[in-house]
């Protein structure tokens, strides 16, 4: 279940949106221009310019936007990206630059208490962004920073749907996780490496004459430029090294060895020179990843920060400009990383104390996110577990619980064991993340220490009181959710009562999950009343807090009891009403409208709308990237494949199933078990190795205990039989198959469901017809067809293929001339929705029965049928005959088709009809 906190969106760091400034002393690079714009002029989607540290790749992005005269939408990545919703927020606010208010209902919608669905996110945005009336350029600077598959997947799916009207391009010290050899074959790609980014001959001298006031011989230059193989940044310090040296000669012949070796010599050269408050100043001021002169000031104690930064900019050490307000600066990352080596072999005492300083500082302006790093970098371990505690209910809601649990993880256990209330955040974030094995564990620290306040508090360290007192019912609320997960029913109800006992007001978030928990475990249990009971409280509460997303949001389980009492047009009605109530609310209801979506595809594509069902899913695609109730990835994947399947695609069906297996997180909610349906489609395909397989893991049988929670599969076994029986013959299976049907039936019946009951007259039918008893067979199918006709039920009989159309079109035969107007009339429709040339072929094979066969069977179908019309099974047949089991049945379907029938009695008779025999 989720957690209906209201969440606290993050704030944005405008400098991270500036576009880098050209600068006036750089070298013109007019090869490189002409490539990027080549690249433009063809249509590609992507620049990549890609190299190690100090090739010039930002600079040269900077000069060739500048030149473009396109509107640019810039953003510097950092570590702190790779948080997807982080990702997504900067990346909207990039866009905005581009076209006012674009993104702008999705940030909104960011920060709603849902797991975030990244495809569908970028799909909306992307929609918006077609609408831009220009071209322009989207800028990702330093995506060496991103080590995060969520955040290289949505820009893989960004790319590969790109408006034309947008250009991406990437700057990076490393190739990206993203399809680029894909975008190569396309002729997609324009690609800068470090072989195009060094700087030529001619180039070497311009910067080092020109730029740097050198006055180097052809020679000289040509030696730097060798042994530097043109890397910018090593000329660039072998230039400042050489400033007032005479033995430049010496020098440049000096200037060998591996790159470590050249830059710690270099740096070392750089920083010699420097006076030692400059000196001081680059060393202390290198732990920072971003800086402005009040952050430089606080943690240097000095108050020289402006004047420092103005100095260094201009004398050209590596300090690289954010915005155009010459507020904040970074350093050129090499250049740091130097510095922080020397400042932790000069100053080793100062790292930990400079660290908690930038910590400090961070917080007291409201940057959490950047204050825990430099906490925990200071080892101020007490100080990083408060500040992670207290941003626990925002991360909570936003659903960051990768960002959150990596701090903690950072964190030794006895700290977090005297933290409480983190460790019971530390539970949820791993229930959410599907861990509920170690989340128990979490849960038991935190009791231990409420245990031990009743007697002491020594020990405990609390950082919000009002968590601390609500612990217990969070505790109880978190053994709810995993007890679900879980299938525990019992265990579920228990700790669900419990927690309304310790948060009797109904406003509080625990008290509303566990009522909205228990009645899952209500609809788990088949108790369909009591679950929709307990379910509309919970959806008055959601009204009485405002919570207008949840409360409409909990329709998809609403329709879902609907849907499994057999009430398929209140079940659509119940989508409908409640994306029609969002409509009319004019509210960003993104999140809950995608799951309400998705699930009215799936009873449109029942209802045989296949081409609204798919209009229906498409919009949930869009709309659900936003985030959506626990579970939406996998159940997006099953509505595809329910969809393609229907579509008569069972190959795609089953991919989408195993994407479903992939997107799978252990929740409460109650869907379809994803192996079950993969074994369906496995049954559809003939695949009955598989299926049986899937029924041996499952170790399931006929005789099992029958429950609601194990219906769906318990079903698919009696599929499973009935299609081994039809193949081999094994009067076992059929005799389980409709044991096992009849058991269903009753306990279906006694908790009112007749979505389930019509599935199972309709096997009780098939498994009849497939035994060649065509009168039993007529009857469950007669009152399967008198439930689901009333409800507009198409697909649950038309899935069933061939064997389903012969016995519609028998029932039809059989009851012309009975007074059931409604009822034939809904026959009709359904052999109407069969593909017309089966139909027809259906139509003759019933209307001719007596008509000789248009291609004779061949000897070896003819002693493959005689043996068909003795006792013997399909093993034994097999075994006469010399021929392994699949050779049998490739020949058994043979003399099927040739006779028009679908199952070994029909064979025979029609064998005998004939006069083969």
């Amino acid at each position: 279940m989720q957690h209906y906190n209201q969440a606290m969106p993050a704030p944005i760091l405008a400098t991270k949106l500036y576009i880098s400034p050209p600068r006036p002393d750089t070298v013109p690079r007019p090869r490189l221009i002409e490539q990027l714009n080549k690249g433009l002029r063809s249509g590609h989607k992507l620049t990549l310019i890609s190299a190690s540290a100090g090739f010039g790749k930002t600079t040269l992005v900077s000069d060739w936007v500048a030149q473009s005269g396109l509107p640019v939408a810039w953003l510097s990545l950092d570590e702190g990206d790779n948080d997807p919703a982080r990702f997504i927020s900067y990346l909207i606010a990039a866009l905005q630059n581009i076209k006012a208010g674009i993104g702008e209902g999705l940030l909104a919608a960011l920060h709603s208490p849902q797991p975030l669905q990244i495809e569908v996110i970028l799909t909306t945005l992307l929609n918006e962004i077609s609408t831009t009336p220009e071209n322009f350029l989207l800028v990702l600077d330093d995506y060496h920073s991103i080590d995060s598959q969520g955040v290289d997947q949505a820009l893989a799916f960004l790319i590969e749907h790109q408006p034309p009207q947008m250009h991406l391009v990437i700057a990076t010290r490393e190739d990206p996780s993203l399809p680029l050899a894909r975008l190569r074959v396309r002729g997609q790609l324009t690609e800068l490496r470090a072989a195009d980014l060094r700087f030529t001959p001619a180039e070497a001298a311009e910067f080092l004459n020109r730029m740097m006031g050198l006055n180097l011989s052809n020679g000289d230059v040509a030696a730097l430029e060798t042994r530097t193989e043109g890397w910018i940044a090593g000329l660039q310090l072998a230039a400042l090294s050489m400033q007032g040296r005479e033995d430049i000669a010496n020098f440049i012949r000096a200037f060998t060895g591996s790159n470590r070796f050249v830059l710690d010599y270099l740096a070392e050269e750089v920083l010699q020179r420097q006076p030692e408050s400059a000196r001081n100043f680059l060393l202390q001021t290198a732990i920072l990843e971003r800086f402005c002169a009040p952050l430089c000031n606080a943690i240097t104690e000095r108050e020289d920060g402006k004047d420092m930064l103005s100095a260094l900019e201009y004398s050209n050490l590596f300090l690289v400009p954010l915005d155009d307000k010459r507020q904040w600066y970074r350093y050129h990352h090499l250049f740091a990383e130097v510095l922080q080596s020397y400042l932790r072999q000069e100053q080793p005492d100062q790292v930990s104390t400079l660290h908690r300083r930038a910590s400090i500082w961070f917080e007291q302006n409201d940057l959490t996110d950047n204050a825990i790093p430099h906490a925990l970098a200071a080892n101020d371990l007490e100080r990083a577990a408060g500040l992670i505690e207290r941003i626990w209910r925002e991360k909570d809601s936003t659903y960051q619980y990768d960002a959150w649990l990596k701090w903690v993880r950072s964190l030794p256990d006895e700290i977090v064991h005297a933290h409480p209330v983190m460790s019971v955040g530390y539970a949820w974030a791993l229930l959410g993340t599907g861990e509920l094995e170690a989340s128990e564990s979490r849960l038991l620290d935190a009791e231990r220490w409420l245990e031990s306040a009743e007697n002491s508090s020594s020990g405990i360290i609390v950082a919000d009181e009002k968590e601390f007192r609500s612990l217990p019912a969070s505790i109880s609320a978190a053994r709810t959710y995993r007890a679900l997960a879980l299938g525990d029913i019992p265990s579920t109800k228990m700790h669900a009562r419990q927690t309304l006992a310790l948060a009797p007001d109904v406003t509080t978030p625990y008290h509303t999950q566990a009522t909205a928990l228990l009645a899952l475990a209500e609809y788990a249990s088949g108790d369909l009343q009591e679950a929709e009971r307990d379910l509309l409280k919970f959806q008055a509460m959601m009204w009485q807090v405002n919570d207008l997303a949840s409360a409409i949001g909990i329709t998809f389980v609403l329709a879902n009891i609907k849907l499994a009492q057999g009430h398929l047009r209140e079940a659509v009605s119940t989508y409908r009403q409640s994306l029609q109530l969002a409509a009319n609310r004019g509210m960003p209801f993104f999140i809950s409208v995608s799951d309400l979506h998705r699930g009215l595809s799936e009873l449109l594509c029942e209802q045989n709308d296949l081409e609204a069902a798919e209009q229906s899913l498409l919009t949930a695609q869009q709309m659900g990237e936003i985030g959506a109730t626990t579970g939406w990835p996998q159940r997006l994947c099953t509505a595809q494949s329910r969809l393609k399947a229907s579509q008569g695609d069972l190959t795609q069906a089953l991919a989408c199933l195993e994407e479903a297996e992939r997107q799978y997180v252990q929740n409460p909610l109650p869907d379809p078990p994803i192996a079950a349906l993969k074994a369906r489609i496995w049954i559809r395909q003939g695949r009955l190795i598989e299926a049986f397989s899937w029924v041996r893991e499952q170790k399931l049988s006929p005789e099992d205990e029958l429950s609601f929670i194990r219906e769906f599969e318990h079903l698919t076994l009696a599929r499973a039989l009935i299609a081994r029986y039809k193949a081999d013959q094994v009067e076992d299976d059929l005799r389980a198959a409709l044991g096992l049907l009849e058991r269903l039936l009753q306990a279906a019946e006694a908790g009112g469901r007749n979505g389930s009951v019509i599935e199972i007259l309709i096997l009780q039918a098939l498994a009849y017809q497939a035994q060649g008893d065509q009168l039993c067979a007529l009857a469950p199918l007669e009152r399967a067809l008198s439930l689901a006709g009333p409800e507009g039920y198409a697909r649950i009989f038309v899935d069933e293929g061939e064997a389903m159309r012969v016995l519609i079109s028998d029932f039809k035969l059989t009851n012309e001339k009975r007074e059931y107007p409604e009822l034939l009339g809904f026959v009709n429709k359904l052999l109407a929705t069969f593909p017309e040339s089966q139909e027809a072929i259906t139509q003759s094979k019933i209307v001719n029965r007596k008509s000789k066969m248009a291609e004779p069977l061949s000897e070896r179908e003819k002693e493959v049928l005689k043996l068909l019309r003795s006792e013997l099974s399909g093993p034994e047949i097999a075994e006469r005959l010399i021929v392994s089991l699949n050779t049998l049945r490739t020949h058994t379907k043979s003399i099927f088709n040739k006779l028009g029938v679908n199952n070994r009695r029909a064979a025979v008779r029609r064998a005998e009809e004939l006069e083969i025999f």
